[in-house]
């Protein structure tokens, strides 16, 4: 702070922004401009959004909004995430900062202080407590919605905006994003539906990134580093390589065309399996490409360590490890050794030796104890957290993880390393977006301790280094909302506020506000061909008669010259002729017939009918936009009022019936079915473990190409009674909804049905992931959503489903799914 204009800055914002001011001197850091404007904002009494690049320091903002509610005896603070390890992270640090007795934990089966003044939170939690109108919220000052771009994903998006929307006008909103290309636009929702929004959004990482490919053993510059990133121009070197083919795609998905068809030869050859494989470039040279341990060598001779590399598959990623180990890698030293095995045997201590040997720890440990790991959904939560911890703390150098890292968590690297960019989605493999590209790079470059950070692209067959570049330059994507009514959103608007004001809320949503936006546009367009419309009009009149009903007739008849008598039955044929006829005869006889200008008039009328349809389709999409998601919501009470969970009477004032109350504490995709069955009695006679495999039906999602277990794979006694009535109403359900154009849910997925019972019966964990065929990560996840509705269910239901319910919830938190360090 030598600088005679930084003190004087230092000194306005002192004046003008104490406490922004004091936060800042705190921080082990010079504060951004734009963390010192979101701070200000927030001083000054305004909610805020700010948008910036991963690992810009984004939380910084949030952090203060903590502090301000501490500040103030009575205040109080939420902290939402949208994941649980983001959550536990978050409730850590805050931990560390304020104590133990002043921050709690909400994450749906974790409840630790939840009355305290700053609660780290799932963003479902506080949908809920909304809802439910908990008396936690008293007090309530500040809300942080962390990671707030999640509003686009389809399957939860919905709640990030039901909390915007229900939260007291008096709370003030910190929603934290990554780089979107319309965050203006959100920010004009936020100040349409929360009042006074500031809206900051910065470009600029923290730490810069210097662009990389691997090649023939080198680090090559991905951009010609007198030219800047800023003009995206290309290093000729990796052009040359390339034989220049790459200089005509113009963005990722070109060259993802080109290498989909195979290249320019049209013959995709598959690289060898196993060692250094060769890749062809399209002047035909062979490179070769290095393998991993090489890559890691590399990397660690030229100090680039720690470093990520992302693979798009959790057997990619444990195979890189082994692949590693196998050659005899070691990236620490025997002091780094002895910490490792002394912090992995400290938090795994409580797990039983059969358990650790079925979940392969001896030899996971191992490969901590040499540096590497991997990190992916599969892998137990307790072990990612370890290797989060290890990589954090520099003692874990290297870790292959699938992009699910890249959402969030604190882990970052000096260096990234991507072997493709292209991944498979479920059902192809599709190159990788930009916003994609953004987030992975976003983790290299450790504030406070690189001076840049580094991403490299391993050279693959056909790479075209000009749809890398396109990636690498293009550092946003839009935020579009995904939100729509669900039944329990709709009988708790309904309950609250009534469905005429329901309606109102429904229609403020940012999905609303950006189909009405979009109507904007159309309807301009609408009017400037109208005006279009009206001067064709005047071209084609005609003084001797109608020339609109001319032009009309000889499209007709046009039209049913081309079908002519080729298709339809005899009859049919022989109605469309006496027509032709008909038309042929009117036609001759019409006034404009005669005209000497009638081609000249037939030209202009041709644009007319033409800019007509177009012009008829667009109001038909303003139609269609208009009022979208009140006219879902609608059709939602359609269904409710059909099952008899609302009363509606003639004026169109709905209520509540008992079972619509019960809804109200029902969340989850199946709210429906839930509901209902519940409502039937179908689940009355099954045993804990029976009700714990079929919630776990109810809520698991199972892989594209998976086949469920038939029949005879499933329990028995019960459980396949309840589960045929479960699936007979699941179908009844489904009809109804499709009646009333709703967009129905998947079948109950029976697949993990079998372990799930077997687990809720006291089966080994060996045996039930046998049965189960997933990796322990994916099991302890399903079994964590199994108790989440089991939760709802021992609330909610009446007994004995209620004590069935909360026995098969003991029966299933036991072992791994227990095990935490939360």
């Amino acid at each position: 702070m030598s600088d005679p204009a930084a003190r004087f800055a230092r000194a306005q914002l002192r004046q003008a922004h104490p406490l922004t001011a004091a936060f800042a001197d705190a921080q082990r850091f010079e504060l951004d401009p734009f963390q010192v404007a979101g701070c200000q904002a927030l001083e000054d009494g305004r909610s805020v959004l700010v948008a910036a690049p991963t690992g810009a320091g984004k939380t910084i903002v949030g952090e203060f909004a903590v502090h301000l509610a501490m500040l103030q005896p009575g205040d109080k603070a939420f902290y939402t995430t949208p994941m649980k390890a983001l959550s536990n992270q978050k409730f850590r640090e805050l931990q560390q900062v304020y104590g133990e007795s002043e921050v709690g934990l909400l994450t749906g089966d974790t409840n630790i202080n939840g009355n305290a003044r700053v609660v780290v939170m799932t963003t479902e939690v506080l949908r809920n407590m909304l809802y439910a109108d908990s008396p936690a919220l008293q007090g309530l000052r500040y809300v942080v919605m962390d990671e707030v771009h999640y509003l686009a994903d389809r399957f939860r998006g919905a709640v990030w905006e039901e909390v915007i929307i229900h939260l007291p006008q008096e709370v003030r909103l910190v929603s934290l994003s990554a780089t979107v290309s319309n965050a203006e636009e959100f920010g004009d929702w936020l100040d349409t539906v929360r009042g006074d929004t500031a809206v900051i959004v910065s470009e600029t990482r923290p730490v810069p990134l210097e662009q990389h490919v691997l090649v023939r053993g080198d680090l090559l510059p991905l951009f010609d580093e007198r030219a800047g990133i800023a003009t995206a121009q290309v290093n000729q070197e990796l052009m040359r390589i390339r034989g220049g083919s790459g200089a005509r795609y113009e963005n990722n998905r070109q060259a993802q065309q080109y290498r989909s068809q195979g290249g320019r030869d049209g013959g995709a050859r598959r690289p060898q399996r196993g060692g250094r494989r060769p890749v062809r470039s399209a002047n035909m040279q062979r490179i070769e490409r290095m393998d991993r341990p090489q890559v890691v060598e590399l990397l660690a001779r030229a100090n680039l360590l720690p470093a990520i590399f992302f693979i798009f598959s959790r057997a990619g990623c444990e195979g890189a490890v082994q692949q590693v180990r196998r050659a005899g890698v070691r990236l620490t030293d025997r002091e780094e050794r002895d910490e490792i095995r002394r912090v992995v045997d400290e938090r795994t201590g409580t797990l039983p030796d059969e358990d650790l040997a079925v979940l392969g720890f001896w030899e996971w440990r191992e490969n901590l104890e040499r540096g590497i790991a991997a990190h992916h959904a599969g892998l137990l939560p307790a072990f990612k957290e370890i290797v989060e911890e290890l990589f954090q703390r520099k003692l874990v150098k290297v870790v292959f993880a699938t992009e699910t890292l890249a959402l969030g968590i604190n882990m970052p690297a000096r260096t990234v390393v991507l072997e493709k960019l292209e991944k498979f989605n479920g059902e192809a493999r599709v190159a990788i977006t930009s916003g994609e590209y953004t987030q992975l790079t976003g983790r290299a470059g450790r504030r406070g301790i690189d001076v840049e950070g580094h991403a490299v692209i391993q050279w693959t067959e056909s790479l075209d280094p000009q749809a890398v570049a396109s990636l690498a330059s293009r550092r946003t994507y839009p935020l579009n909302s995904s939100f729509r009514p669900t039944y329990n959103m709709a009988v708790n608007l309904i309950d609250q506020f009534g469905r005429a004001r329901a309606r109102e809320i429904l229609e403020s949503s940012f999905a609303q506000f950006q189909a009405d936006r979009a109507v904007v546009g159309l309807a301009r367009e609408v009017k400037d061909a109208e005006e279009s419309l009206a001067g064709y009009a005047n071209s084609m009149a005609c003084d001797r008669g109608d020339f609109a009903e001319y032009a009309r007739m000889r499209r007709e008849l046009t039209d049913l010259e081309r079908k002519g008598d080729r298709s339809g039955p005899p009859k049919l044929r022989q109605q469309r002729q006496e027509q032709i006829e008909s038309l042929r005869r009117r036609l001759k006889s019409h006034p404009c017939q005669s005209c000497p200008d009638r081609e000249k008039h037939a030209r202009w009328a041709e644009r007319y009918w033409k800019l007509r349809r177009h012009t008829d389709k667009l109001r038909q999409q303003i139609e269609t936009r208009t009022g979208t998601v009140a006219r879902i919501f609608d059709r939602v009470v359609d269904v409710l009022a059909a099952l008899d969970y609302v009363a509606v009477a003639p004026d169109g004032t709905t209520t509540l019936n008992p079972a619509g109350a019960t809804m109200k504490r029902i969340y989850g995709e199946r709210d429906l079915l839930v509901a209902e069955s519940l409502r039937t009695g179908i689940w009355t006679e099954l045993d804990p473990a029976g009700l714990a495999a079929l919630a776990c039906c109810l809520v698991y999602e199972p892989r594209r190409d998976e086949a469920g277990p038939g029949e005879h794979g499933l329990p028995r006694g019960a459980f396949r009674a309840a589960l045929s009535e479960t699936q007979t109403l699941w179908s009844r359900l489904d009809d109804l909804e499709q009646d009333h154009r709703l967009p129905g849910s998947a079948p109950v997925a029976t697949g993990l049905a079998q372990a799930m019972h077997s687990w809720a019966r006291g089966a080994s964990l060996d045996r039930v992931l046998q049965e189960a065929d997933l990796a322990a990560g994916d099991f302890v996840r399903w079994s964590k959503q199994t108790i989440d509705l089991l939760d709802q269910l021992s609330i909610v239901a009446d007994p004995p489903v209620a004590v069935t319910a909360r026995r098969a919830l003991d029966a299933v938190r036991r072992g791994i799914v227990a095990y935490g360090s939360l």
